[in-house]
């Protein structure tokens, strides 16, 4: 199937949407992109967030496919469920024009979702900029600047606080660590939630003691984030911790804890992966095993086997 008929099928909205014939539109030629803006607004609203989201679905899915031109269509649209969906689908974009449309959509877009995608899609410069691999270092600098001037604005959102903070703590700058600090002990749960994420982000060992507490929080969320900055950090004395959350009815939580066993390695941890492994439940054991594939990629000789360290 040629992009015309993908087109056309696009176009019919009286038709179910077929995801599998939208991989046509991956790496659509200038041209072709140009006669897809065209086609493009004239299809209704409903129908484009449909396409935008199936979308990003396959391009999640799939490292093979790319509709970078459509997404990159997709931030000047005026809804702003498909701006936001757009700036998602552009995860692996490290252009400095991508960096360039996400200042302005942080700093001036109406929506709070869009800001909140933007400053999101923004924290992942911030680390190329600590990692010295953006090309321009100004363009570093002006994220931070950027970033800064929301978290000092009273005004701004919730939402788009908590994923500011959460952007921000990827940088070296001084003040990060207060700033992750404050979110944690805000009144919003939600923020609060942000601020153990963050605190994984961050590197910092300091938090290792902040996490482990929250391995027992009574909010499922902060369990989950709270095992996978313990996995970040590398903390070590939060296994005993994550082993009980093996046994956590929410699998998601459940999976954060034997994520972050893989993660920390050590005799202990390395026992209860190979528990998981043994054990009844498929969730429980196929979870295990990536762990434990993990840990013996990153310990590989260094870490000696249980009989041998026994």
């Amino acid at each position: 199937m040629n992009p015309e008929r993908v087109l056309d099928h696009i176009s019919d909205e009286h038709a179910p949407l077929v995801h599998s014939k939208l991989y046509m539109l991956s790496e659509l030629r200038r041209e072709e992109m140009e006669h897809f803006a065209d086609r493009w607004a004239l299809i209704s609203t409903t129908r484009r967030r449909h396409v935008i989201r199936a979308l990003v679905e396959i391009a999640e899915a799939n490292f093979t496919v790319d509709f970078s031109g459509i997404f990159h269509l997709g931030l000047e649209e005026e809804d702003a469920e498909v701006r936001a969906r757009s700036i998602d689908g552009l995860w692996e974009d490290e252009s400095a024009a991508l960096v360039e449309s996400l200042l302005r959509m942080l700093s001036s877009d109406p929506s709070i979702r869009v800001r909140a995608a933007a400053a999101t899609g923004l924290g992942r410069f911030v680390l190329l900029a600590e990692l010295e691999e953006l090309e321009e270092e100004e363009l570093g600098r002006r994220i931070v600047r950027a970033l800064w001037e929301v978290i000092e604005d009273p005004h701004e959102a919730l939402e788009v606080h908590r994923r500011v903070v959460e952007a921000i703590s990827f940088s070296g700058d001084e003040g990060v660590r207060e700033v992750i600090d404050e979110a944690y002990h805000h009144r919003a749960e939600k923020i609060r939630v942000s601020a153990i994420f963050s605190m994984g982000r961050s590197a910092d060992p300091a938090w290792g003691s902040t996490v482990i507490g929250e391995l027992t929080s009574a909010n499922p969320e902060m369990r989950y984030e709270a095992a996978r900055a313990c996995g970040e950090l590398g903390v070590k004395e939060a296994v005993p911790g994550l082993m009980r959350l093996i046994a956590e009815p929410d699998r998601e939580v459940q999976q954060a804890a034997i994520s972050a066993l893989g993660k920390i390695g050590g005799r202990e941890a390395r026992r209860g992966l190979e528990l998981c492994c043994e054990s009844d439940d498929e969730v429980i054991a196929t979870a295990g095993d990536e762990a434990l594939g993990e840990l013996e990629l990153t310990s590989g000789i260094f870490e000696l086997p249980l009989s041998e360290e026994e």
